[in-house]
């Protein structure tokens, strides 16, 4: 499945969240697998596109990181596989 992760950074934490990006990558956990990501100018928020085998999964990749921001997590499909949905009926 696809997640677009949105993470809130706690002020005042973002330089040791980058230092421990630096030092230990990114921390993901067997079945969870990196896409891209974007951050606000602010430098504030970071949006992740994400895959996981499983929302425990991803769970378990955003405890990595909970000390230094706040996660939401949501499940989303391609614009063609919600046209693909519409035109089926299964909306």
């Amino acid at each position: 499945m696809t997640y677009m992760i949105i993470e809130h950074f706690h002020p005042g934490k973002v330089r040791a969240l980058y230092e421990r990006f630096a030092e230990k990558g990114r921390l993901l956990p067997p079945g969870v697998e990196y896409i891209n990501s974007w951050i606000d100018e602010k430098i504030e928020t970071c949006y992740q596109l994400m895959e996981s085998e499983s929302l425990e999964k991803l769970m378990e990749w955003t405890a990595n990181w909970s000390d230094y921001a706040t996660f939401e997590i949501v499940p989303v499909i391609s614009s063609a596989e919600a046209k693909e949905r519409v035109f089926d009926g299964n909306v």
